[in-house]
């Protein structure tokens, strides 16, 4: 079931937050966007578990899309919404990967006892970064503008971008506590923006909204690392 569960995490990140466009995200109320949209989850789950033919990849393609369409078409494009959106893809590619658990194993990769791990800490570290920057953007559009003037363009996507994956691969890494170094370094170089109430509000629920993401998300990939092989290649640990 991990193996699955990994294939399918990946094709899941890899179709929403690196084939989806903007433009796709901005008209996925319209039919062909969406039936695109089926197409590239159903590829990308083809790709990952390295099956063509198995009808639970159909399945979980339509099912996908399905959500996506009464998300847009029922509920706003909010924080709340768009998280139980995430959630309920999540759950769907858990109950998938219970019900059909040999999808992976039974594919053209199922001799690759290594690359599911692989699958898991790429689409790990995607989803943190990539997905957490909507998260997390998404909440702090509902305090408004951002309140601190002179900001490069782009500045705090690049920001929660980077600390999100240097989080990521300090867990992996087994370096937990380089994150105390990261957060003291934030907090030093946003000082200035911190003298100010309503600034310091708005870095400090950023960055921790950022920072729980990056820890909840990577949270749940040792745990499911945990579960498979290690990597390597003919018995070799990298």
């Amino acid at each position: 079931m991990p193996e699955t569960l990994a294939a399918l995490f990946l094709a899941h990140v890899l179709a929403d937050y690196v084939f989806q466009s903007s433009a796709m995200v901005d008209t996925k109320s319209k039919p062909e966007t969406l039936f695109l949209h089926f197409l590239i989850v159903l590829l990308t789950a083809m790709a990952t578990t390295g099956q063509v033919a198995s009808p639970a990849i159909y399945a979980l393609a339509l099912v996908h899309v399905t959500i996506d369409a009464i998300k847009v078409t029922a509920f706003s494009d909010k924080f709340l919404p768009h998280l139980s959106d995430q959630a309920l893809h999540l759950l769907t590619l858990a109950i998938f990967a219970k019900a059909t658990p040999d999808i992976y194993a039974t594919g053209a990769y199922g001799d690759l006892s290594w690359l599911p791990k692989l699958m898991l800490y790429a689409a790990g570290l995607i989803y943190v970064t990539r997905a957490g920057g909507f998260a997390v953007g998404k909440l702090m559009a509902g305090f408004g503008a951002n309140p601190i003037e002179e900001s490069l363009d782009k500045g705090g996507f690049w920001i929660g971008l980077l600390e999100r994956g240097l989080i990521f691969l300090l867990l992996i890494g087994n370096m937990a506590g380089g994150i105390g170094f990261l957060v003291a370094a934030k907090s030093v170089l946003r000082f200035e923006a911190t003298q100010d109430g309503k600034k310091a509000e708005w870095v400090i629920i950023g960055t921790l909204a950022s920072f729980g993401w990056a820890l909840a998300v990577t949270l749940a990939v040792m745990f499911v690392g945990a579960q498979l092989p290690d990597l390597g290649i003919a018995g070799q640990t990298p």
